[in-house]
């Protein structure tokens, strides 16, 4: 059955006034949570506490929902990964990167994991366009941190010769596999252990 873009009925009536911001957090929390294909329109609804028709007209239909979900996600709780990058170092940008990701990963007050890691990691072929873009927004992140790598290759405080790319890939797939094992119930002592394995791969002279 396809989902990727069930509409949302518009029934008659006016629509219900809400703040946006609001709704679009608690929608995030339940993707997040859940994933995109088995959080249905129901449970939606009822978290961000709206009317159907106030839905239809802010976001259209589920599909689009969720990707503005993924956006708040990166700008929020996940804003962590692009502001690690100011570091002085390359090394210092993913010290501070799986630094900040075993606290967000593990913190009580949101779910376990990433979100673009686990939100749409079983989708169906119905849900391709959801996938693609989740997986592209992974890509990019990816793409930002292999780009910071090389900048330290360049200003000397990464060995020359290395590859920045599969550098990169390493701790992007360390951050998805963290993201499988707090849902699993890492602890935060587990969690920084293994981060500071993860480190000790760092290139060296």
């Amino acid at each position: 059955m396809k989902t990727s873009k069930t509409p949302l009925t518009r029934p008659r009536g006016r629509p219900r006034s809400f703040d946006r911001d609001t709704v679009l957090d608690r929608a995030m929390r339940l993707f997040w949570l859940r994933g995109y294909e088995t959080t249905s329109l129901t449970e939606l609804l009822k978290v961000m506490d709206v009317t159907t028709p106030s839905i239809y007209s802010a976001f259209g239909d589920k599909e689009h929902l969720f990707l503005e979900t993924i956006k708040r996600y990166i700008d929020g709780p996940g804003g962590y990964q692009a502001d690690a990058l100011e570091e002085k170092t390359a090394k210092g940008a993913v010290t501070r990167i799986l630094s900040q990701a075993v606290e967000s990963m593990v913190d009580p007050l949101t779910p376990p994991g990433c979100m673009l890691t686990l939100s749409a990691i079983n989708c169906s072929a119905a849900s391709a366009s959801v996938q693609q873009a989740v997986t592209e927004a992974r890509r990019q992140t990816e793409l930002a941190l292999c780009r910071r790598i090389e900048r330290g290759i360049a200003e000397g405080d990464v060995p020359a010769g290395t590859d920045a790319a599969a550098l990169a890939g390493f701790y992007a797939t360390f951050l998805y596999g963290m993201s499988i094992k707090a849902l699993e119930g890492v602890t935060r002592a587990q969690a920084r252990a293994m981060a500071d394995a993860a480190l000790r791969a760092w290139p060296t002279d």
